[in-house]
């Protein structure tokens, strides 16, 4: 039997409003206080970090002040991703004992099958899923995905490419070499394609979203019942964006610490970067932790998962600390995409030897 999914769109709006909108989503859904539900938005440009990025880094701020481009940090991980009008965000937000899979890699799989399906199938295009969240043609990104679990509701969104320069799209955005090297790429901007590119002329919105609902349907077994948003869901978006993700202290709270006396550690994986940065206290013979923070294009989950690794690693003497990131991992049990708690070891341990 089909499942009764309700479908909104809402719409043109600021990037951080769009971002605390995602957050009520999650929010009310998680209270019971609405359905599953399928949305689609659209962004005023704006660079988004994720969730767990260093701003400085992975964004040329001084570029999007220039050019009027807002700035936000999404409540997923991932990597950093500029929108505009010309491109259609989609997200789902869904019980997962109604939908239930084994994890959030097998989730990531499933919606972007569909959704590629579903693209595929109204534009006569070959879109596919690449792990471990985009959607390409002839390996080109066409939609880059990101998800979390908070509790029985998974949050899951995507982004498709419908009319945008890919100069555009890269002009805000730091790419780091490594990520160009791993793909055999000197210009970013010639990864990344557009419908209009693929299909010869412009969609409108309404053909795209109806290509991704049927996708996303047949793929899912949804039934699909088209609504508008809530009052609740508004006011409680508007709470959101006011008391913390609409503020500049949200979006700029994480950023790379500077001083001779941090330490920074990398390590590069399948599902992205982790870096490490510490500080460290007491003397030479037995020196502890005293700050730590992670950041990074990861995808993980529950969201407050490198909030709790930080803490833990507080205090904890130099010589332990391999072995207490692999005890927190072992009761924490996360849902991780592409990536291993070893990873988050080689970043503190590279940080910890000064490499």
């Amino acid at each position: 039997m089909s499942l009764a999914f309700r479908v909104i769109d809402t719409g043109l709006r600021e990037g951080r409003a769009n971002i605390a909108f995602d957050a009520a989503l999650v929010e009310l859904h998680g209270e019971g206080a609405i359905p599953d539900t399928m949305r689609f938005l659209r962004f005023q440009p704006t660079a988004l970090v994720g969730r767990h990025q260093a701003i400085s880094r992975e964004l040329k701020l001084d570029r999007c002040r220039e050019a009027g481009v807002g700035t936000g940090r999404r409540i997923t991980g991932g990597g950093a991703i500029y929108f505009s009008p010309g491109m259609l965000g989609w997200e789902l937000v869904l019980s997962r004992r109604r939908l239930p899979m084994p994890s959030l890699a097998d989730y990531a799989r499933r919606i972007c099958e569909s959704a590629a399906g579903g693209l595929s199938r109204a534009f006569g295009i070959d879109a596919r899923y690449r792990p471990r969240n985009d959607i390409e043609v002839a390996g080109r990104k066409l939609c880059g995905t990101g998800g979390f679990f908070d509790g029985d509701t998974l949050f899951y969104q995507g982004t498709v490419l419908i009319d945008v320069a890919p100069e555009e799209v890269m002009s805000v955005l730091n790419v780091p070499r490594a990520k160009l090297d791993k793909h055999a790429l000197d210009r970013p901007e010639s990864r990344i394609t557009t419908l209009r590119e693929l299909h010869g002329n412009t969609p409108d919105d309404t053909t795209v979203q109806k290509a991704l609902a049927e996708g996303l349907a047949q793929g899912l077994g949804l039934s699909l019942e088209w609504s508008t948003p809530t009052p609740l869901e508004e006011a409680r978006a508007d709470k959101l964006y006011r008391d913390e993700i609409g503020s500049d202290d949200f979006v700029f709270e994480i950023d790379a610490p500077t001083g001779d006396d941090v330490r920074r550690g990398e390590a590069q994986c399948a599902g992205g970067t982790v870096v490490a940065f510490l500080r460290v206290e007491g003397p030479a013979s037995t020196p502890r932790i005293r700050d730590v923070l992670i950041t990074g294009d990861f995808l993980v989950t529950p969201p407050r998962l490198v909030l709790d690794l930080e803490a833990h690693l507080r205090g904890v003497p130099v010589s332990d600390a391999s072995a207490a990131v692999d005890a927190f991992f072992a009761t924490a049990r996360p849902e991780m995409l592409s990536i291993v708690a070893a990873d988050f070891r080689t970043a503190i341990e590279r940080a910890l030897a000064g490499l």
